[in-house]
């Protein structure tokens, strides 16, 4: 009873892992669609927002122009307001009794004179002011021209790619649809957060050459063994991701090399040293 309990605790990891790896396979799929499209749908964006600026920038110029235009028919207005008043002071001039009604008269006419000089620098300024605005509009309006048509051909070409590659994101997306159930929420959830922080999407990796598939940092032996056995998930303890067999995961693991055969010494042996003459012969016997 026991046996069968760990038997599909086994197999529930196992499935885990592959339909993990599976959906780990969709996803890369997905980033590389957008990586084909590149910063494309970032420059449409940056062109949307400065076309606005510039929208909102004439439109500015426009009121402050509207606003310069309506000064300077006020200021015109005063003018001839004012130059009329110098004439009736100039009548009454005529016609007073005193040297001081006289004086009165003439020194609001050197105001009224004052006043029309102030107005018409004022019109100076302000006209200068609706030339600079006239010009500011005009560019503007060129850098808003150029922006549309970059902005056009930019559009135009995300479109194409967008129109190459949707049915096959729309696809893969629904294939995502479909594992996501398969996995459970807190094992799906941290996958998720793993792919998040990783720089290259990668939240399950394959054990390649005894190292991590994602960091390629070494996994020890014991290690490697203990994701063989699929008995639990297991991450690596450098990078934080998910690891699986390659066997698991539908991947071939090379052969071992055989070692190579050990060559046999060529060096010559050394030559027998020459035997030690033969000791001569016993004296002869005394006579």
């Amino acid at each position: 009873m026991s046996t069968e309990k760990n038997n599909e605790k086994d197999r529930s990891v196992e499935e885990r892992l592959k339909t993990l790896y599976e959906l780990q396979k969709l996803l890369s799929e997905i980033d590389r669609i957008r990586t084909l499209r590149g910063e494309l749908p970032h420059e449409v964006k940056d062109l949307e927002d400065e076309i606005e600026r510039y929208n909102t920038r004439i439109q500015k110029y426009n009121a402050e122009s509207a606003e310069l235009k309506r000064l300077i028919l006020q200021k015109t207005g005063e003018i001839q307001d004012r130059k009329g008043k110098i004439e009736r002071y100039k009548q009454q001039q005529d016609n007073v009794r005193n040297n001081r009604e006289y004086d009165f008269l003439n020194k609001e006419i050197e105001f009224e004179g004052l006043e029309i000089e102030l107005a018409e620098k004022n019109i100076r300024d302000f006209t200068r002011n609706l030339e600079e605005k006239g010009a500011e509009i005009e560019k503007a309006r060129e850098d808003l021209a150029d922006n549309e048509h970059i902005l056009e051909e930019k559009r135009s070409e995300l479109s194409a790619i967008v129109s190459e590659t949707k049915a096959e994101e729309e696809n893969l997306r629904q294939k995502v649809l479909e594992l996501e159930p398969l996995i459970d929420q807190r094992t799906l959830q941290a996958f998720k957060r793993i792919r998040a922080n990783s720089h290259n999407g990668l939240g399950i990796v394959t054990v390649q050459r005894n190292a991590c598939g994602g960091c390629f940092n070494r996994v020890p032996p014991q290690r490697q063994l203990e994701i063989k056995m699929h008995r639990k998930v297991i991450v690596c303890e450098y990078c934080g991701r998910i690891m699986i067999d390659g066997p698991l995961a539908g991947i071939e693991e090379p052969n071992a090399a055989e070692p190579a055969p050990k060559r046999r010494s060529t060096r010559a042996k050394a030559a027998p040293a020459p035997e030690a003459e033969a000791e001569p012969a016993a004296d002869k016997e005394a006579e």
